[in-house]
């Protein structure tokens, strides 16, 4: 029997990085992405942000590819925000890219506080401060093109 565990902190971040998705609706959309990852027989345990960029932390399933998850995520959540536009009337679109970090499941818990507590983390770091921090960690390069 395959023993795997595939813990992911994945980072999307708005179009252009603006400040599209109103904390007001936002919920809304952190239940509607929930269900697409356990879609893909994948689990959240965590789904959060703020204006301009997301992050999740989820088990993916060992027969799912990560890089097809993340694209139904864009594309499924851009017709529901187009569906729902008087919730997002600003969205434009997801960037092109995004993040993904992996880490060990004891640091689960500690990953799903950082997650949950977004709103207030922002209020002292920007998004890009942040995500060079997550690259930096990860040991990966900065550079603009990652934040697309």
């Amino acid at each position: 029997m395959s023993a795997v565990t595939a813990i992911y902190h994945i980072v999307i971040n708005t179009k252009g990085r603006e400040m599209t998705l109103p904390l007001a609706s936002s919920d809304q959309l952190y239940r509607y992405i929930a269900r697409v990852i356990q879609s893909h027989d994948s689990i959240p345990f965590a789904v959060n942000g703020i204006e301009n960029h997301i992050h999740l932390l989820i088990q993916l399933h060992p027969s799912v590819c990560l890089s097809d998850l993340v694209r139904d995520i864009k594309l499924s959540t851009s017709q529901w925000i187009k569906q729902n536009r008087n919730l997002f009337p600003q969205f434009a679109g997801w960037g092109r890219e995004y993040g993904a970090f992996t880490y060990a499941l004891r640091d689960k818990e500690m990953v799903i506080k950082y997650i949950q507590n977004q709103r207030e983390h922002h209020q002292r770091e920007t998004f890009e401060n942040e995500y060079r921090k997550h690259l930096e960690h990860a040991g990966l390069d900065w550079n603009e093109f990652r934040l697309t």
